[in-house]
């Protein structure tokens, strides 16, 4: 089939002189331009009616067999230990999430720092544990229990205790009896101003 070519369109006038041509596309052009039509027409049908798929669908499948794959360990099973191997696991884990906001060598920034005695959620493990696991959305400290898991979260509580106590020079044995001595000073602690501990929020 010809083609009508080099077919001038005759706005010379109004473009100081410069002719335009209308030629037609190319058969190979216009060929893949309509099979890239059809095709996106038949996977719109297949995906959505055919194969019942959808994003959601996906989206679940990936989770469960990721599910499968890193099994959730479940908070209780889970115990705080202020071990080396613990503290060296916990670095790990803070080099890799946390010392964006709290720098690397834990003195601070965009989030507290773990090298003075304030403390503004709580110093006990526990206490450190809950606010890594909750977060301060307030603050704009995500929560990272979904993200970490109970183990992790346990590892990198017992590194930053340890930084602050070596920073502080508190043994390592003083944590832990902190963490048996909070319940029984909670409503004490509770009655007056808080001393000692920084009460910015």
């Amino acid at each position: 089939m010809s083609k009508d070519t080099n077919r001038l369109l005759g706005h010379a006038d109004e473009a100081d002189g410069i002719e335009e041509y209308d030629n037609p596309l190319p058969d190979w052009w216009l060929g893949l331009f309509w099979l890239c039509i059809i095709w996106a027409i038949g996977y719109t049908v297949h995906y959505h009616f055919i194969a019942h798929r959808s994003q959601e669908g996906h989206l679940q499948a990936e989770m469960a067999a990721a599910a499968e794959a890193w099994p959730e360990e479940a908070a209780g099973e889970v115990t705080f230990a202020l071990t080396p191997e613990a503290i060296q696991a916990g670095e790990e884990v803070f080099n890799t999430y946390c010392y964006v906001c709290h720098g690397a060598a834990l003195e601070g920034g965009i989030g507290p720092s773990f090298l003075d005695d304030e403390w503004l959620h709580g110093h006990t493990p526990q206490e450190v544990i809950h606010t890594i696991t909750e977060g301060v959305p307030e603050k704009g400290m995500a929560p990272w229990g979904p993200i970490l898991g109970a183990q992790q979260i346990n590892h990198v509580a017992a590194f930053i205790l340890a930084k602050n106590a070596e920073a502080l020079g508190i043994p390592l044995d003083q944590i832990t009896q902190s963490s048996g001595d909070s319940e029984g000073s909670g409503e004490a602690a509770s009655e007056g101003p808080e001393e000692g501990r920084d009460s910015r929020s």
